[in-house]
């Protein structure tokens, strides 16, 4: 959530200083990676690993198909700025990518401006965008 919040933040805030760099929202369904057991393997939970092997063998899309969210996302020239991509098949957890939906409170601009000015303080980074930029600058206090 935190993401979407802040992709689409970054992308109204390109968009109001004429910039023609893009933010842009990837993920990658359920592809069958290790990830799935790094949880349970801190607690140990063998029957969570287990399972999560299991899903991953039978249910997952490779870690491969599973990248091409994000690689569509970072070259496909039909990809404009706000868009989230993900995989296009059974509730987005396979297949190959295509431009997705996120839900109403990932849309909500108050929160996203929050969370990028708080983004901002806690890093002190400053996301300097100036008016017909062509790439933004961020800069530490």
């Amino acid at each position: 959530m935190a993401t979407l919040l802040f992709t689409y933040e970054l992308q109204r805030r390109l968009s109001a200083a004429g910039s023609s760099v893009i933010a842009v929202a990837a993920h990658p369904g359920y592809s069958a990676t290790n990830l799935q057991n790094a949880g349970p393997q801190m607690p140990g939970s063998k029957l969570m690993i287990a399972l999560n092997n299991f899903a991953n063998g039978s249910i997952a899309q490779s870690a491969a198909m599973g990248a091409l969210p994000t690689l569509c996302a970072a070259a496909a020239p039909e990809v404009q700025g706000g868009d989230y991509i993900g995989p296009g098949g059974f509730a987005e957890f396979w297949g190959y990518p295509k431009k997705v939906g996120s839900n109403a409170h990932s849309r909500d601009e108050a929160v996203a401006a929050r969370l990028f000015e708080e983004s901002e303080r806690l890093t002190g980074a400053q996301f300097a965008l100036k008016q017909n930029a062509k790439v933004w600058t961020a800069g530490g206090r």
